[in-house]
């Protein structure tokens, strides 16, 4: 991570029109930290602001070249390392802040009802009060003077996330990095919907992703099959593992995730739940009374 590392702070380019500045954040979610992108060359789009920063939001308005302004604010999901410096920025240059709706918004009904009988988040962090200025509906058309972006729902990680698509480049937030497969945390992380996320990119091609972390994936469709194939491969020793006996999300974690430090458990533990929940949804496990977080779930 450290030898390919951008230095935090400074606009690079990564094509004719586009921008990076990384956020000085890294961590184990994070990698080398959240990655903001200024597309354009006079209205400047900026896409996902970053953590509530102040020398970041300084480095974003430090990168503006003479004639350029921000003319929108694009988040793709409200994950606390990508849309709290959101309305900050707007504050700053009257753009407005777009997103897909506030952050609960785009669960799917069983992950609404896991939350409501008290599944909170605890890995990743969700800004609570994040809600944009404009809410974009799936397949919205974003327009600049010099480019256009297709807005496309992707949840999955998170479910108000949304890819921008600009021809054959995808910014894809979080639902495909290169460095790592993504988080899939219930109750806002739900793998059923991630997996239909993946392949829908995947039907509809591209060049390059430019993900929230990490480098640019230059064969996204590789990339792809790759986190599809990895999941279907979890979701076997998942079912593997319960041909010992009915179990909990943590006590397969701690069978399947055997090289996982023990401060990741509880985040490998999140994703064992998301698979047990789409597992139960295509009627192949279910669990030993009430669905919850901490149900044990046999085979069926």
């Amino acid at each position: 991570m450290q030898d390919d590392r951008p230095t935090p702070g400074i606009a690079e380019a990564l094509a004719p029109g586009l921008r990076r500045v990384l956020a000085d954040n890294p961590s184990p979610m994070t990698y080398w930290g959240t990655n903001t992108y200024l597309l354009g060359t006079r209205n400047i789009a900026v896409i996902d602001p970053g953590p509530d920063d102040a020398a970041h939001l300084a480095a974003i308005l430090g990168a503006l070249e003479t004639g350029q302004r921000v003319s929108h604010v694009l988040v793709t999901h409200s994950h606390v390392d990508h849309s709290p410096l959101a309305h900050k920025l707007a504050r700053e240059t009257g753009a407005k802040v777009h997103g897909f709706g506030p952050s609960g918004s785009g669960r799917s009904a069983i992950m609404t009802r896991l939350a409501a009988a008290g599944l909170e988040d605890a890995v990743e962090g969700v800004e609570a009060g994040f809600a944009p200025d404009i809410a974009l509906d799936d397949s919205a058309v974003i327009e600049g003077d010099e480019w256009t972006l297709e807005a496309l729902w992707t949840p999955g990680h998170l479910g108000n996330h949304l890819s921008f698509a600009m021809g054959d480049t995808v910014f894809c937030g979080d639902l495909v990095m290169g460095w790592a497969s993504s988080l899939v945390a219930p109750p806002d992380g739900d793998l059923t919907d991630f997996m239909a996320s993946c392949r829908r990119l995947r039907a509809r091609g591209a060049k390059v992703f430019h993900s929230g972390h990490g480098a640019p994936i230059e064969d996204p469709m590789a990339r792809l099959d790759w986190l599809i194939a990895h999941r279907e491969g979890r979701a076997a020793s998942i079912l593997e593992a319960l041909r010992d006996g009915p179990a909990d999300a943590q006590t397969l974690a701690r069978r399947i995730y055997t090289d996982t430090p023990a401060a990741l458990l509880g985040a490998a533990a999140r994703n064992v739940l998301a698979h047990l929940i789409d597992l139960h949804g295509r009627n192949r496990v279910a669990p030993k009374g009430a669905l919850t977080g901490s149900a044990r779930f046999a085979l069926m």
